[in-house]
C-alpha cells in the first residue's frame, strides 16, 4: 500500500467517525475494494450504553455516603422508562433513514392519537436506496412517534410506540 492509499485511508475513517457522531449512530461497517488482492475493511463503533453506565455509576457527592446507594440504585432502574423497552415499541427493522410521508408535501402516514390496523404503513424506513414501508404489528393506537422525519436510524431503533 502506498503513501498516499494510506493517507486517504486515515482521512477516510476520519469522516467515517465523524459521520458516526454526526447521525448519532453506534457503529459503521464499510469494505473497499481497491484491487483483486488489496481492500480496506473499516468498522467504527462506540459504547453508549457505556457512557451512561458510567455517568449513573458515578454516585453525587454528598456528606453521608449512606444516602447516595439507593439514588444510584433509582437511577440504575430507570431505563424501565426507556422507549426501546416498552411492549408496545415498534423498532427499525434495518438501518436507514426515516420517512414519515410518501412524499414531500403529502400527509403522514400517522399522527398520535391515530388508530391503525394490523399491517397499516406507518412510516419508511429508506435503506440503500430502497424504500421499505414498515407495517404496524397489530391494531392499537399510535401513543408516541420516536423519530423525526428524515433522521438516521440503526436496527433496532424504536421508532413509534403502539398500544
Amino acid at each position: 500500500m502506498t503513501k498516499s492509499n494510506h493517507d486517504a485511508d486515515v482521512a477516510f475513517i476520519q469522516a467515517l467517525a465523524e459521520l458516526l457522531r454526526e447521525n448519532d449512530l453506534t457503529e459503521l461497517q464499510v469494505k473497499r475494494e481497491y484491487g483483486e488482492d488489496d481492500s480496506l475493511n473499516v468498522r467504527v463503533s462506540r459504547q453508549m450504553a457505556q457512557q451512561v453506565v458510567a455517568q449513573v455509576a458515578a454516585p453525587a457527592p454528598t456528606a453521608a455516603p449512606a444516602p447516595a446507594a439507593p439514588a444510584v440504585e433509582a437511577l440504575a432502574t430507570e431505563p424501565a422508562a426507556d422507549p426501546a423497552n416498552h411492549p408496545g415499541a415498534v423498532t427499525s427493522p434495518m438501518v436507514g433513514t426515516v420517512y414519515m410521508q410518501a412524499e414531500p408535501g403529502a400527509p403522514s402516514f400517522i399522527q398520535v392519537g391515530q388508530q391503525v390496523s394490523e399491517g397499516d404503513t406507518l412510516l419508511i424506513v429508506e435503506a440503500m436506496k430502497t424504500m421499505n414501508h414498515i407495517p404496524a404489528p397489530r391494531a392499537g393506537t399510535i401513543k408516541r412517534i420516536l423519530v423525526d422525519d428524515g433522521a438516521a436510524v440503526e436496527f433496532g431503533a424504536p421508532l413509534v410506540i403502539l398500544e
